[in-house]
């Protein structure tokens, strides 16, 4: 936020809702994947909506003009998508490391968007709790 602040930026925060993430257990039974499915979608949903809240209040406390906005599909390709269509100057994005080798480097999702994306992309390391 600080460098959109510095720069007279607008700000988007993209929340992707990656319906395809949610793999059920084998065990579950269609009428039971139904309901499971709605109540991790709720979740998913939620969480994005939450994310989105708190970067509202980060960029209002700070002067900055900002749009949250959730979409559904692919991480990297929303995101990817997303930046091209609203002319972004950056993509800045966190990493959480969760898949493969490329783990101990970028996310899977980062990873996809620094390798593809057309504007630079700011990678910022997620910190620790202290």
């Amino acid at each position: 936020m600080e460098l959109a602040k510095i720069m007279g930026a607008k700000v988007y925060a993209l929340y992707v809702l990656n319906k395809d993430a949610y793999v059920p257990s084998v065990l579950e039974t269609p009428i039971h994947l139904g309901s499971s499915w709605n109540v991790m979608e709720e979740m998913l949903r939620q969480e994005g909506n939450d994310a989105i809240q708190y970067a509202k209040k980060v960029a209002k406390d700070k002067g900055i003009d900002y749009e949250g906005v959730v979409v559904e599909g692919d991480p990297a390709s929303a995101i990817l998508e997303f930046a091209e269509q609203n002319k972004a100057d950056i993509i800045i994005m966190g990493t959480l490391g969760k898949g493969g080798l490329e783990r101990f480097l970028l996310g899977s999702v980062t990873y996809k968007v620094v390798r593809h994306s057309k504007v630079p992309v700011l990678v910022v390391k997620k910190q620790k709790p202290n």
